[in-house]
């Protein structure tokens, strides 16, 4: 074929009809919603995946994602339709919550191990940020430990976080004393990155979880689940049933949270309110 051909692949179109079929699938199959406005970012993303592909229209590619070979194809669109907008320590009320109020009590209550779930984890920025929450109070209460399960559709987001490599700005927030103790800097001035500690590595787990799915088959339960962020780009019925089924793998009377833009108002769900955007199972 033609490698001139490619060097307007940046500029092939989505039709109408193309991006109904592609935004019908994905809202259907993983929940995120895909309304006309979405065209020409959706259009944008998947330019990427045409030009890695050397697929030269929409049309083309359309009907490879949907072949019998597209499967793995499926896997790489969502890692490039998915938003993946984090931070450490974002929404930090909630981290303070965790530490000065929740573990004390959980610890109180003779509850010596404490599960936690990081759900739409992202690229790993959330669920490290809770490990540092533990590990600093696990100090300080020897007897204490911890674990956590990070889940997100993004393959891409989840070996991201794996590695836990992070550019040096992304952590000015973490206080000085936390970047002494749990980030390590390259020796290399001209990339200045950090990778976090083996000791917080080795006490998050990831895998791959897809909101949509009727079963989670996650073999835990857990005493805290964080699920913040990432519904916002669900219609409210998805968002109240994803909440349900977190809920089946939450103890009882543990705790979710959710983001500051979200809420679970006139919602069938298991959850009393205890503090803006933190709840209780009933």
């Amino acid at each position: 074929m033609d490698n001139n051909l490619f060097k307007n692949i940046y500029q092939a179109t989505l039709t109408d009809s193309e991006f109904n079929k592609l935004s019908t699938f994905i809202q259907s199959n993983y929940g995120i919603k895909m309304p006309p406005a979405k065209k020409i970012v959706l259009q944008g993303r998947l330019q990427r995946r045409l030009k890695h592909l050397k697929i030269p229209d929409f049309k083309s590619y359309i009907e490879y994602v949907f072949s019998k070979n597209g499967e793995n194809e499926i896997i790489h669109m969502m890692d490039v339709v998915s938003t993946n907008k984090t931070d450490f320590y974002r929404e930090p009320v909630h981290f303070d919550f965790l530490r000065e109020e929740l573990l004390p009590a959980l610890y109180s209550q003779k509850k010596n191990h404490i599960k936690i779930w990081s759900a739409g984890c992202s690229s790993g920025e959330e669920p490290y940020t809770l490990a540092i929450v533990c590990q600093e109070f696990k100090e300080k209460n020897p007897n204490f430990d911890f674990s956590i399960i990070a889940t997100d559709i993004s393959t891409q987001m989840l070996q991201d976080g794996a590695n836990a490599i992070y550019k040096e700005e992304k952590i000015e927030i973490v206080p000085i004393e936390q970047k002494r103790k749990y980030f390590l800097r390259s020796k290399d001035k001209s990339n200045p990155v950090v990778r976090v500690s083996k000791q917080l590595r080795n006490k998050v787990s990831f895998q791959r979880l897809n909101f949509m799915d009727n079963a989670y088959y996650i073999n835990d339960s857990f005493d805290i689940i964080f699920c913040r962020n990432a519904l916002i780009y669900f219609e409210r019925e998805n968002q109240e049933n994803v909440i349900n089924k977190l809920c089946g793998k939450l103890k009882p009377d543990g705790y979710f949270f959710l983001g500051h833009s979200e809420s679970i108002t006139n919602m069938n769900v298991p959850l009393a309110s205890i503090k803006p955007t933190i709840f209780k199972k009933k």
